[in-house]
């Protein structure tokens, strides 16, 4: 597949959604991550959470880049209303992977694009998993291998394809970014 037009800079180093990007055909004219707080706000609920986040990641970027179509994204796993973020250590990874042991949970991906004239567009894409109860040996193995290293709690694509039994939504979305959406907001600013 060809390359499109490198007219948008990606709000993101995650090295899934560039490869997702490149899977449909686009690629950022720079990479220009978003140093940004992440901090969950007091009682802030998932779904508002990571929209805020995609809107301020785009915003940050597109602030120090006028003139220029930005690409942000944000995704989170959360149970219930739990937004998990990424473990600092293997002890607090463990204690994710127990918690989403043998029950469904979500992700939610949300993807926001600042065109050129400033205005945000920004859709959102939740995703639900059945996760297969793990015996304390596959919770061992998965933490001990560290594939989740860098990730808001687990990489799918990885040993973790294994352990789900069930997925209701988008996949892409659960990797990292959510492709039909965002195909649609570049096509839509004019990007092909």
């Amino acid at each position: 597949m060809s390359i499109g037009i490198k007219n948008f800079i990606l709000a993101s180093a995650s090295p899934q959604r560039i490869s997702l990007l490149r899977q449909i055909g686009f690629e950022p004219e720079r990479i220009c991550p978003a140093d940004i707080d992440e901090t969950t706000q007091k009682g802030e609920k998932p779904l508002p959470y990571v929209r805020r986040m995609a809107l301020q990641k785009a915003t940050h970027i597109a602030n120090l880049n006028p003139k220029h179509n930005v690409l942000a994204c944000d995704t989170v796993v959360c149970a219930g209303n739990r937004i998990i973020h990424k473990s600092k250590n293997d002890k607090e990874q463990r204690e994710v992977m127990k918690l989403l042991s043998g029950r469904t949970h979500k992700v939610i991906s949300s993807v926001c694009l600042i065109d050129k004239n400033g205005k945000a567009h920004q859709r959102t894409v939740s995703t639900r998993i059945t996760m297969k109860r793990l015996s304390d040996e596959e919770l061992d193995e998965y933490v001990k291998d560290g594939e989740w290293k860098g990730v808001c709690g687990y990489k799918i694509e990885g040993k973790m394809a294994g352990y789900v039994s069930r997925l209701v939504g988008d996949y892409s979305s659960v990797v990292g970014l959510p492709l039909n959406e965002t195909m649609n907001l570049l096509k839509g600013v004019g990007i092909k």
